[in-house]
């Protein structure tokens, strides 16, 4: 008899326990949303970056192809890497291509004629951010590459109407 009252009050504090717990995670999981909505709403307003994006381009609406328009660099472009460990030296050889939004406001401004003038300067932005990594780090740092060029572009022109950058390089 002691044996199955002594099951009993096990079994009753396990469903005690397991409704505490149920509880428990449903207050926490709704608090926890509710701080990251803040943290990103604070981010967004002092101009913190949120997993390698500027805080502007979180929650941006799209740009869509119809209304993108794409400025090549004329010219193939050779970019010596930093050196390896070892000491070799490596190139990145590739086509860049700048995407501009056609509704921004500066897009008259700065349309593809006024870019092929500017050619030298986005070149050399390139050449520069390119420059600061190695082989391997440019093979797997695609994307925080890109943010990085189209980053020193629109500070160097003062404007987001360019909003992508892509670019094809081989690296030997």
């Amino acid at each position: 008899m002691k044996r199955n009252l002594l099951s009993i009050i096990i079994l009753a504090l396990l469903v005690v326990n397991i409704v505490l717990s149920a509880i428990m995670m449903v207050t926490v999981s709704s608090a926890s949303r509710k701080t990251a909505a803040l943290v990103a709403d604070i981010s967004a307003i002092i101009g913190l970056e949120i997993n390698g994006l500027p805080a502007s381009d979180v929650g941006a609406a799209p740009v869509t192809m119809a209304d993108t328009a794409v400025y090549n660099i004329t010219d193939e472009m050779t970019i010596p890497l930093k050196s390896d460990e070892d000491g070799t030296g490596h190139y990145a050889v590739g086509n860049v291509s700048l995407s501009l939004n056609k509704t921004h406001d500066d897009y008259k401004t700065y349309n593809e004629e006024t870019l092929a003038t500017s050619e030298g300067i986005i070149k050399d932005i390139i050449y520069s951010v390119l420059g600061n990594y190695t082989m391997d780090e440019a093979r797997s740092n695609d994307k925080q590459i890109k943010s990085e060029i189209l980053t020193k572009i629109q500070e160097k022109f003062g404007s987001d109407v360019i909003y992508d950058v892509s670019f094809s390089f081989l690296y030997s």
